[in-house]
């Protein structure tokens, strides 16, 4: 019986692996050839999202090759008690409007936003260093100087779950953040890539980014060197929901946006999003 059940196993299998390849059955017959034309063959999108280029060997460290800026950036994420969240509201706005405010302090904050779509319950603060490391080692002095700043740490600590904080550096092809008007949006979305693909990743939003600057919705583009390492992060900024989903959908109207997106999505491993609200002390409106 066992015998008998083996050699029916292998006359299927045989049968299979005839009718997956047999030319005379006509290409609707063969996987390979049954995806329509219009998403397979040169040049077509889901050939390049099936295809994952080399990747060279580095010669040099990613922070070289990716960054031409000196500043760095500290992304820090409060996760809050619920019932907590307004009294941290109050107490973080008095102390990042007088840190940013201290003229001899080396660091400025970029923006501070609470999620209003994602992670519940949590803040960001994104500090930037100009002097880079430097800079963070003399504001880490100066704060554990600082009295007022230690008893809002305190303070804080019986408000919050967790917490954590990372230092980033900048993509140098992203630029600067244009200036706009208040009453925005702001959405992070942060992808978490297989290790060894970060410099590919850059090449391909280096020319990417062009296709998202119409709007003026691109704020910054950073990648992690202090914390979870390959990982990456851009921030954006909308008028509202809607704003964000017609200028997401025009991207996919431009030539060499599917490219883009063909190219790195093979690069992740995870990524996640989040939509936030600025507090009223950030900089960032």
């Amino acid at each position: 019986m066992a015998l008998k059940s083996l050699r029916v196993v292998a006359e299927m299998r045989g049968f299979l692996g005839k009718l997956c390849c047999s030319e005379s059955l006509g290409p609707t017959r063969c996987f390979s050839r049954s995806i329509p034309a219009m998403v397979s063959g040169p040049g077509k999108w889901i050939d390049k999202l099936l295809h994952v280029k080399q990747v060279e060997p580095a010669t040099e460290s990613h922070s070289k090759a990716l960054t031409n800026k000196e500043f760095v950036f500290e992304m820090q994420v409060h996760n809050i008690k619920p019932d907590r969240m307004g009294d941290y509201i109050t107490l973080a706005e008095h102390h990042l409007t007088r840190v940013h405010e201290m003229e001899h302090y080396p660091c400025r904050l970029f923006g501070s936003w609470s999620t209003a779509f994602g992670q519940q319950d949590q803040a960001v603060h994104v500090w930037v260093y100009e002097d880079g490391y430097r800079s963070v080692k003399h504001m880490s002095e100066l704060l554990w100087e600082d009295k007022e700043y230690l008893q809002y740490k305190k303070k804080r600590g019986e408000m919050l779950v967790s917490r954590s904080n990372e230092l980033l550096l900048p993509f140098s092809f992203w630029g600067q953040p244009p200036e706009r008007e208040p009453g925005n949006l702001y959405e992070l979305r942060s992808y978490h890539l297989r290790p060894g693909t970060l410099i590919e990743w850059a090449n391909n939003w280096s020319r990417g980014i062009s296709h998202r600057r119409e709007q003026d919705e691109a704020v910054a583009g950073m990648f992690c060197q202090i914390g979870d390492l390959y990982v990456v992060h851009h921030l954006w900024a909308y008028k509202d929901l809607q704003t964000r989903k017609d200028i997401r959908e025009a991207a996919w109207r431009k030539p060499g946006w599917d490219e883009c997106v063909a190219y790195t999505v093979p690069l992740i491993r995870r990524m996640e999003t989040k939509i936030m609200i600025p507090l009223p002390c950030s900089p960032m409106q």
